[in-house]
């Protein structure tokens, strides 16, 4: 390995309000630095004389031909170079206010924040929420650059009112800049040559000087592991039974026999061995690496789950927390809508619970009062996800606590988690007492439906990993009680699903929706007084709680084929995998007797 190639990297995003000259910076550090291909300079200058433009250092950066017809950047463009001491990318991410989303998108790849304000133009309300969202994306090596200094005339008195005015706007964000420079990015000036003629009251380092003097964030690999599962690879050939847990790992490291534990389940097991494409296995794998992990004992978790190592601080688990949420979705964000939660590769719906309060850009002043989150809204909020998601705080591991959240297909906010809140009145529980608040009984009682139809109600739940096997038994289970004069009815799970394509469009949702209009159809008939069933595949045990409270005030009995199912749902008969229907009926007859659902009757 070479001396380069020995040089650490860092990234730096460079944000600012539009026209206040961050691609001009960064196409002349790349100029000044001699990072540009042979001959590009020139070639960008003949551009522009036969196209009768001026030339500018913006124009090496800005390559799209609508962003050159318009002046600004809409999408986050990287570029390279070195110095002595390190490898740089520098993230030009756009200031224009319609393309807040773009610069969330480039600045979350970075270590530290170059915020460049216009002297002459001053502190503009992008320039507060770029600051917000510097701070919502925890990066805390923030240096604000000054530029236009020329325009201003040099002038120290407007410099340091611009500095105070700004810093004290910060201090509130809790960011506390590690400079302020003076710059003229078009001349040059305090970018990688010094302006001490033109601003000799100026005795700091220059732009390239403070790149250098930036220190290198801990390494990912000293913060505590965290592996986001994106999927799960079975392979039976050969009697092969290996799962492999696949995906990328964000921080950390892990070996082989370390335990480990999965969140939000809280399964656990330990480290058999450590997979790669292509690849002998390894003994231990950390941050950046994409890898696959077996484990010592079988489980089953679902892609989306966050692996800890046990020796190390757990991530936080739970369903409704405080968040810092900036709102980029053209329909502001409204309090009863489900839309799409993404967290490290965890998906799932979400609502927002409450506004607590929303800051005015502009101002910076608190609004509490609302009841929505407007588009370019910095707001906090209480949220709450159908089903629990595990997170860390940014102070702690940052990856793990960002998210954002998806409506119509666009990611439409960006935040952070704060903290978990007490999620024991959740939404559904809330939805469930005001249903049975207003439910409106009939005159027929459940104990006249039971002597009239010979049997007691009740919601029979088939879960395991065979969907196949599980809808043949659940068939097979109504068709027994049917022929035997019991008011059975078995709910297909397709048909429950049906047309959730066209108004729960993301695979997650679905899932969620599925789980919860079960729940509502259970209800209904199950106070009709039949014996209602149903399979739902690998069903979890937030999904049997989520029935049994849609379900209430009747009960559930679980039924679960297979030993590789989750074994955390407490059920009421287990089958082994390959149980014939006939035998399941069976088992499932003697269930209903043992539970006095059915008496002195025979299937």
């Amino acid at each position: 390995m070479n001396k380069q190639e020995e040089l650490e990297q860092m990234n730096v995003v460079v944000v600012g309000h539009v026209d206040h000259g961050k691609s001009t910076l960064i196409g002349r550090l790349m100029a000044d630095t001699n990072a540009l291909p042979q001959g590009k300079l020139e070639q960008v200058r003949a551009t522009c004389a036969r196209n009768a433009k001026p030339f500018e250092y913006a124009f090496l950066l800005d390559a799209l031909k609508d962003e050159q017809s318009q002046g600004i950047t809409i999408d986050t463009a990287r570029c390279f170079f070195k110095t002595a001491r390190r490898r740089y990318i520098l993230i030009d991410a756009p200031g224009h206010i319609e393309f807040l989303k773009n610069m969330i998108t480039g600045a979350a790849r970075a270590e530290a924040a170059f915020l460049l304000i216009d002297a002459g133009e001053g502190i503009q309300e992008n320039s507060r929420r770029h600051g917000y969202i510097m701070s919502m994306l925890g990066i805390r090596q923030i240096c604000v650059l000054v530029n236009k200094m020329d325009l201003a005339g040099y002038d120290r008195g407007a410099f340091d009112r611009l500095c105070a005015e700004y810093e004290s706007f910060l201090r509130r964000l809790d960011i506390h800049p590690i400079r302020f420079i003076p710059i003229s990015a078009m001349k040059g000036l305090n970018v990688a040559l010094d302006g001490k003629t033109e601003m000799p009251w100026y005795e700091g380092p220059t732009v390239l000087e403070q790149l250098d003097a930036l220190e290198r964030p801990a390494s990912l690999r000293e913060l505590p592991f965290r592996f986001p599962v994106q999927d799960i690879y079975k392979f039976t050939e050969g009697g092969d039974d290996r799962r492999i847990f696949a995906g990328t790992v964000l921080t950390g490291s892990v070996r082989v026999g370390d335990e480990v534990s999965f969140y939000p389940s809280g399964k656990r097991s330990s480290i058999r061995s450590v997979e790669a494409f292509h690849a002998a296995p390894r003994s231990g794998a950390s941050a950046g690496d994409a890898a696959g992990f077996t484990l010592a004992t079988q489980l089953y978790v679902r892609p989306g789950e966050l692996m800890a190592r046990d020796d190390q601080p757990p991530p936080i688990v739970g369903r409704r927390f405080r968040a810092n949420l900036f709102w980029m979705g053209r329909a502001p964000m409204i309090q009863g809508k489900t839309y799409k939660l993404k967290i490290g590769a965890a998906q799932g719906s979400l609502k927002l619970v409450e506004v607590l309060s929303v800051l005015d850009a502009a101002d910076f002043v608190s609004e509490h009062s609302k009841q929505q989150v407007d588009r370019h809204d910095v707001a906090e909020c209480v949220l709450e996800a159908y089903r629990p998601v595990a997170f860390d705080q940014v102070g702690q591991v940052l990856h793990t606590g960002r998210f954002v959240v998806v409506d119509d297909y666009e990611i439409a906010g960006a935040g952070i988690a704060l903290e978990k809140l007490d999620d024991s009145e959740s939404t559904v529980s809330q939805h469930v007492q005001a249903r049975e608040f207003a439910w409106e009984g009939g005159r027929v009682t459940a104990a006249d439906r039971a002597e009239m139809y010979g049997h007691a109600s009740k919601f029979v739940l088939l879960t395991g990993e065979d969907a196949g096997a599980l809808a043949t038994l659940a068939g097979s289970i109504e068709q027994a009680l049917f022929r035997s004069g019991f008011k059975a009815y078995c709910a297909r799970s397709a048909n429950v699903a049906r047309g959730l394509d066209a108004d729960i469009r993301l695979r997650a949702d679905m899932r969620d929706e599925q789980v919860r209009r079960l729940g509502e159809l259970a209800r209904l008939l199950t106070d009709s007084g039949q014996i209602f069933i149903t399979s739902l595949s690998n069903a979890d045990e937030y999904d049997v709680r989520t029935l049994e409270l849609l379900n209430s005030p009747h009960e559930i009995l679980v039924v679960r084929l297979g030993g590789t199912a989750d074994a955390s749902i407490p059920a009421h008969l287990t089958l082994p995998a390959g149980t014939d229907p006939e035998t399941g009926v069976e088992a499932v007859r003697k269930l209903l007797m043992e539970k006095k659902v059915i008496l002195d009757y025979q299937i």
